[in-house]
């Protein structure tokens, strides 16, 4: 009841997992989001930036906002938002996957400003779901978009 509360007032997003029928590997437990990273950090005691940046909680503060202003963008052009997770039994684990007209987008959020293949490892996990899978996106610190490889980009956090 309060969850539903929280996010009908706009303060949270339920996030659910991507899974189709024909795989029983997938963990289908929603995850939770702030739509408003500074009260989450308020409500984390994470207040200043200096602990934002080498606290604990940095990594899953960047991929918060990165997911808030996704979602917003989606909101301001009136747009339904079709985003899900992807984690499977051995936990590998795609922050975001946005699914548009049949094909899948992945979208992973890293806390570095050198992106490597190594960080999209869980990509190609998205073939066994027997869907399209577009061009995926790292998004991260690096100050340009540069291709990893050709099917991935590096897109920088303040582009969003």
């Amino acid at each position: 009841m309060w969850l539903s509360a929280l996010e009908r007032s706009g303060l949270i997003k339920i996030l659910e997992p991507y899974y189709a029928n024909i795989t029983k590997r997938i963990i289908k437990t929603p995850k939770l989001y702030f739509l408003d990273t500074g009260l989450c950090s308020y409500l984390t005691a994470w207040d200043s930036p200096e602990s934002l940046m080498n606290g604990a909680m940095n990594g899953a503060i960047l991929e918060t906002y990165v997911f808030a202003e996704i979602l917003k963008s989606y909101w301001h052009n009136g747009d339904e938002a079709n985003i899900y997770f992807y984690r499977d039994a051995d936990q590998r684990e795609i922050d975001f996957v946005i699914e548009k007209n049949m094909t899948l987008y992945p979208i992973d959020v890293k806390k570095t400003a050198s992106p490597s293949k190594s960080d999209m490892r869980a990509f190609k996990q998205l073939k066994n779901l027997n869907k399209q899978v577009g061009t995926g996106a790292i998004i991260c610190l690096y100050p340009t978009i540069i291709p990893i490889d050709k099917n991935v980009i590096s897109f920088p956090i303040w582009e969003i």
